[in-house]
């Protein structure tokens, strides 16, 4: 990597560890906010620090949120029966795009990956279980790649042992298997919740 002054080469650091953020894209980046003015330079590490501060996840669904809990778990016009299982926060926008579910959420912030060294402990399962007494059908809503299937699966095993009646759907292969369905377009993730079938 080229010779920068500390601040910059400090700052190019920092943004490297950003997801799709390489050594390039980083310099680019930092050169980009060392042009900008003062102002708009605070303005992006204020809006960082405030981002850090008032945001957390909602205790009930582990949705990103500013409230808590969040919007989605007290709208009283949503279906507080029916519960859709996420991998991540940014997954929600993709169902909603639907315009077609009218229940809540529950974001597990990950998937079962041995290799990678997570473990049912390292995803926000326990809240969902104790969620089930007020709950009809749960979706589970994981991408169709191995981690997510793999997820579904052990889900799916712990629901059934902690409430047997309990109706668990699997949304349908509208969304490409081996794909991610952050990227899944409306159509397509609204056919996958239409089709969804229990497991």
């Amino acid at each position: 990597m080229a010779r920068f002054a500390e601040p910059m080469s400090r700052l190019i650091e920092e943004l490297r560890k950003l997801p799709g953020i390489g050594t390039k894209s980083a310099q680019r980046l930092a050169f980009h906010v060392l042009r900008s003015s003062a102002e708009d330079a605070e303005a992006l590490a204020r809006a960082i620090r405030e981002l850090k501060q008032h945001l957390r996840l909602c205790s009930v669904c582990n949705n990103i949120t500013d409230v808590d809990p969040c919007g989605y778990c007290t709208n009283p016009t949503r279906n507080q029966r029916l519960v859709c299982v996420l991998e991540e926060p940014t997954n929600i926008a993709t169902i909603e795009k639907t315009r077609n579910y009218n229940g809540v959420y529950h974001v597990l912030h990950g998937t079962l990956s041995p290799i990678g060294g997570v473990g049912p402990e390292q995803l926000r399962i326990a809240n969902l279980l104790t969620r089930l007494g007020e709950v009809d059908e749960v979706i589970v809503a994981t991408s169709p790649t191995t981690e997510g299937e793999a997820t579904a699966g052990y889900l799916a095993a712990e629901m059934r042992r902690a409430k047997p009646e309990l109706k668990i759907t699997r949304i349908a292969t509208g969304v490409p298997a081996g794909s991610d369905i952050e990227y899944a377009d409306e159509v397509t993730m609204s056919r996958a919740m239409e089709g969804r079938r229990e497991f």
